[in-house]
């Protein structure tokens, strides 16, 4: 029999409206949590991590995967004290791995962990979703932020539909659009003003594509000796969304980026977090096919679908539907399953979480972080626990 996936649910703590004794009724098992409060480079104390678990377990969850312990900038661009907080970095792991958490999420991208443009795009049902509005970013990019450099960045078409973008909304709306982009940080309600931001654009100047990853590799081979011995398991997380912007390289997109992760710092630890969301946002990821090719190095899954729209703009779509074959994904990820199963791996049930819910129903009482309403991942945990099941059975594999 090969064991179901680890049903998680990704909970921002204590003040988080959504309830731990709510999650526990969803029928996830395992939280997916990060003590957000600690700035990133600081040291995770033992006692920290272990008050926080003691609330996970007392709701009778279990702290499965922590997402994410974030990288200090200074490591991102080589600064000079990288090495100081990747030393940082490794005591954390220590700490996490003596309180028996041993999956860990991070993620390598520069400044923004995420980016929307719409945190409120209603659909044709009036469910709320996130969206990503090409047009928005490019008007925002040229004409807002005025990024030297930017209008290398766009064809000409696309500064055209920028600027009719900018001259269609009202100053409110151009507010509300500076507050969405410049709040990527999961965890808080942290929002950049323009100036700071250009001041982190500053730090990456002689900062490309080819000295990220650089700096990437530099990152997994100095903590990987330790996570391997320590059993804690590290899984990037892509890039959202999967190409650059804002001037900002991104170097966690494609398949050949995830394979240059893992050939980056060759170890049992080093893997990915495979989310089919951020990936999916490019129609040239294959998505099924990445499973089939990466999925011995898949330590966690974000399952969530997008609509891709021809400009480059996309929004959350149904767990189910949207431009991702989800039954294809699903089934590669059962039969990598098998593989485990057979070769004797003892990780066969792969943590796996519902990501970026609609807000539905009772959610839109609730102050939630965007795309962590419960009604929603709900539904979308609801949706592929039974995709799970249809195809197992389908292949003979749930007896």
């Amino acid at each position: 029999m090969i064991s179901n996936l680890e049903q998680t649910f990704r909970w921002f703590g204590p003040n988080d409206p959504v309830t731990l004794a709510g999650i526990r009724q969803t029928g996830a098992t395992g939280i997916v949590n990060a003590l957000h409060q600690i700035p990133a480079g600081d040291v995770w104390s033992l006692d920290e991590i272990n008050q926080r678990n003691k609330i996970i377990n007392d709701a009778g969850l279990n702290w499965s995967v922590v997402e994410s312990v974030n990288i200090h900038e200074s490591i991102k661009t080589a600064a000079s004290q990288r090495d100081e907080y990747i030393e940082k970095y490794i005591v954390t792991l220590k700490n996490l791995s003596a309180a028996g958490i041993k999956t860990v999420c991070y993620n390598f991208m520069p400044v923004l962990d995420w980016t929307r443009t719409n945190l409120d795009f209603r659909l044709p049902n009036n469910a709320s979703a996130l969206r990503y509005h090409a047009p928005a970013v490019a008007a925002f990019d040229l004409y807002i932020l005025e990024r030297e450099g930017a209008y290398n960045d766009f064809t000409a078409e696309q500064q055209q539909a920028a600027k009719a973008y900018l001259d269609s909304i009202s100053p409110e709306t151009k507010q509300l659009l500076i507050n969405t982009i410049m709040a990527g940080l999961p965890g808080t309600d942290d929002v950049f003003t323009i100036k700071e931001f250009k001041g982190h654009l500053d730090k990456y100047a002689n900062t490309d594509a080819a000295a990220l990853k650089a700096n990437l590799a530099y990152f997994l081979k100095a903590i990987m000796p330790d996570a391997e011995e320590l059993g804690i398991k590290m899984c990037i997380h892509p890039d959202d969304p999967p190409f650059p912007i804002l001037g900002l390289p991104r170097v966690v997109s494609t398949e050949k980026d995830l394979q240059d992760v893992v050939n980056a710092a060759p170890s049992p630890s080093n893997g990915l977090t495979f989310c089919t969301g951020s990936l999916g946002a490019r129609g040239d990821n294959d998505l099924p096919g990445i499973v089939s090719r990466l999925g011995e190095h898949i330590h966690f899954l974000h399952l969530r679908n997008v609509q891709r729209e021809p400009d480059g703009s996309f929004y959350e779509a149904d767990h189910l539907n949207g431009s991702n074959d989800m039954y294809a994904v699903m089934k590669n990820v059962i039969l990598e399953q098998k593989r485990r199963l057979d070769s004797g791996r003892d990780d066969i049930a792969i943590p796996m979480r519902p990501d970026h819910g609609h807000k539905l129903l009772d959610d839109f009482n609730y102050n939630t972080y965007p795309g962590y309403s419960i009604v929603g991942r709900l539904k979308g945990l609801a949706e592929l626990r039974g995709l799970e099941l249809g195809i197992k059975r389908s292949l003979n594999l749930d007896l």
